[in-house]
């Protein structure tokens, strides 16, 4: 044994130190402890006592346990209550009131301690010592409600009525909650004695005045069949409550009374009267009942009646959200308008122009103004107060910042307005004053059209010539000013006067000036000036319209000789050979077009073949697409005239067309004979009018 030495255990190693597949947490651990209950203890065994020395004992033991404890907690009443309780399971109800009383001197204000005390003195029937208890209770604590209810239902179950009616007295001396009262109220119902349950309702209202309560107190009247009195209780509610505390539910309630006594009548009155008292915002569900008892009691005019309102308050509801969205204010106008009250019409006007634009942006105030002149044809046409409407011309035209913007619309309907009232002198002030604040082109028409109407033409050649230095470039009013001459008979003065106007150096639309001047001339049957200006319109622009115009022109003329036919074609030529020189071919085309027509209708065969020769080619052509940027993005399809003049200036073209028929005859020398003859075909065959020819596009490319 000596001499062997003792060899150390080996220390186990782990092979595999992976994680195992099923984990086991200890979450899982405790759970299946639960489950196989394995911290469960056996109960304690009962003890059974045999002697009342034993129970003495027993006693002992136990109450000397339950004063240590309270001992070392006095405040935890949880103490006192287990100690009481055990008093009360061994028959000593002294002891327990002993305990009890005890504990109310640590903690007098403890309810359950109270409530405890009282139930243990109910369930031993101690009737007088549990109505000392709630005296006690009530007193030292009024509020607690459970001490009175449980003190009324004791009295109650003692059938003592008087002593439970005397503490609901007490109780209801503290002004306590609604459900209070409800209880009172349904003690004295139990009893049959309305009188007194109509006397605590009255001070039921008092003392918590809420309309609930006097729909209540009202419907308990109707219940037992007592009507007028009902009637009168909801009278008082509407009295007691005024004008500012007025709530839908009493109205509703109301109404729905009277359409229950078939009063139909005094219901509507009722509907329309809270509709007219409370606020817009607060007889939502009021409207939805109105409705309901048109639609079941009413007659056509009520429900139109109801409907109006219905929408008076929607719209009412939608300015007031949005006071500038002036679409609802034109619809609630109308509404109100078909109602035909003239204070309502004025003072729903007044509001909604009293919402200004917040913003100087013109666009901001063009539906805005229509309130103004919706509000001024009001005055004039339906109230007939013409006072009133010139005033409200003049406050529009305050409103209105005339230096950033202006609306000639108001100007003109202000000026016309004083027409109407015979104020041609005011009218023409208003509208001088508009020229001299902002001048606009619509103001410029409407005072020269009004002074038409009141044939005043010397006033009128006076605005046109403020008109002209107001804006030249204006071709529409030198063409009315010389329209206005020769009206009046003045020819000279209205030629001199398109005279000036085509040497303006700027015009907007000149094609219109030189078109209305030489459609005078014609009138005036001057047909050697028309055929200047259009000489000199030539000058200036070498337009397709242009050049037909005059070939019409020429050919509707009448001449001595009888030569229409002869100028108009000559005109035709000339164009051709402009348009030539200019590089237009899709106007040359379409000039080309109309002579062919022209010579159509004269009826000249030569003529036409020789139109004909004239006629392009349209070709397809291909060209690169070339960016703003100066980058190609590809190659584009285009369509392109070829006109035989061109061709004959351009013998490039059959050189090419040469050298690739000579290509062709090296390729396929078996074809030369047959490819020679379709080339003279080619070149003898006559040009035709405009058509689609692919195999040019690879002549050109």
């Amino acid at each position: 044994m000596d001499g062997k030495t003792t060899k150390m255990p080996k220390v186990a190693k782990v092979k595999n130190k992976a994680p195992a597949e099923i984990q086991i947490t200890a979450e899982q651990l405790l759970r299946e402890a639960k489950e196989r209950d394995l911290e469960i203890l056996p109960p304690p065994p009962k003890q059974k006592i045999s002697d009342p020395e034993e129970l003495r004992d027993y006693q002992h033991r136990k109450r000397k346990a339950f004063e240590d404890n309270i001992r070392k907690n006095r405040l935890v009443i949880g103490n006192w209550l287990k100690y009481a309780q055990w008093e009360e399971s061994q028959k000593q109800v002294q002891r327990a009131r002993s305990i009890y009383e005890r504990a109310l001197d640590v903690d007098h204000r403890n309810v359950t301690l109270w409530l405890k005390y009282t139930e243990m003195e109910m369930r031993n029937r101690q009737v007088n010592h549990s109505r000392n208890l709630w005296d006690r209770a009530v007193t030292i604590l009024p509020r607690v409600s459970q001490f009175w209810y449980k003190y009324t239902y004791m009295e109650e179950m003692l059938e003592n009525v008087a002593g439970a009616r005397q503490v609901f007295e007490r109780w209801m001396e503290w002004q306590p909650d609604e459900q209070a009262w409800q209880t009172y109220i349904n003690f004295e119902l139990r009893y049959k004695e309305l009188d007194r349950a109509r006397q605590i309702y009255e001070r039921f209202v008092m003392v918590h005045p809420d309309v609930k309560h006097w729909i209540k107190y009202a419907r308990f009247e109707e219940n037992h069949g007592f009507i007028n009195s009902a009637r009168k209780i909801y009278e008082r509610a509407v009295e007691f409550f005024g004008d500012e505390e007025l709530d839908e539910r009493l109205f509703i309630a109301f109404a729905k009374f009277e359409e229950n006594q078939k009063e139909h009548d005094r219901a509507r009155v009722i509907y329309k009267y809270a509709l007219d008292h409370i606020p817009k915002d607060r007889n939502k569900e009021l409207y939805k009942a109105y409705t309901i008892h048109e639609k079941k009691y009413g007659d056509r005019s009520g429900i139109e009646d109801v409907i109006v309102n219905k929408r008076k308050y929607m719209y009412e509801q939608e300015v007031i959200e949005n006071p500038t969205n002036y679409d609802a204010w034109f619809d609630y106008i109308r509404l109100v308008e078909n109602e035909g009250n003239v204070d309502d019409i004025r003072d729903t006007y007044e509001r909604a122009i009293a919402n200004v634009p917040p913003s100087k942006d013109k666009q901001f105030w063009r539906r805005y103004i229509y309130l103004w002149i919706n509000y001024a044809l009001y005055e004039e046409l339906e109230a007939e107060d013409i006072d009133r409407a010139r005033q409200v011309y003049k406050t529009c035209l305050e409103l209105i910042p005339h230096k950033i913007f202006t609306f000639s619309k108001i100007w003109l309907m202000y000026a016309q307005f004083e027409v109407r009232c015979k104020y041609l002198k005011q009218a023409r002030k208003t509208l001088g004053m508009a020229l001299g604040i902002c001048p606009r082109d619509k103001l410029y028409r409407g005072y020269i059209d009004l002074e038409i109407q009141l044939r005043e033409f010397d006033r009128c050649r006076i605005l046109y010539q403020k008109f002209l230095e107001y804006g030249p470039e204006n071709c529409v009013t030198w063409i009315k000013f010389a329209e206005l001459e020769t009206l009046l008979g003045d020819i000279d003065r209205a030629r001199a006067i398109y005279e000036i106007a085509v040497k303006q150096p700027r015009l907007d639309m000149p094609e219109l000036l030189w078109k209305s001047y030489i459609d005078f001339e014609v009138s005036q049957g001057e047909t050697d000036k028309a055929r200047h200006l259009y000489e000199r319109l030539l000058e200036r622009t070498v337009h397709v319209k242009v050049w037909l115009s005059y070939a019409k022109f020429e050919l509707n003329s009448e001449n001595a000789d009888n030569i229409n036919t002869d100028l108009a074609r000559r005109v035709y030529e000339r164009a051709n050979d402009s348009l030539r020189s200019a590089g237009e071919k899709e106007s040359r085309v379409l000039l080309l077009e109309a002579w062919k027509d022209f010579e159509t209708e004269a009826g000249d065969t030569d003529k036409i073949e020789k139109v004909l020769a004239k006629m392009p080619r349209r070709v397809k052509k291909r060209q690169k697409v070339v960016s703003e940027s100066g980058v190609e993005e590809g190659w584009e399809e285009v369509f392109d005239y070829i006109f035989p003049e061109d061709e004959m200036v351009r013998p490039n073209l059959k050189l090419l067309a040469a050298a690739k028929q000579w290509r062709k005859k090296q390729v396929l020398p078996e074809n030369s004979e047959s490819n020679d003859n379709q080339a003279e075909e080619k070149e003898n065959s006559p040009h035709t009018p405009i058509e689609d020819n692919e195999n040019n596009t690879e002549n050109e490319s």
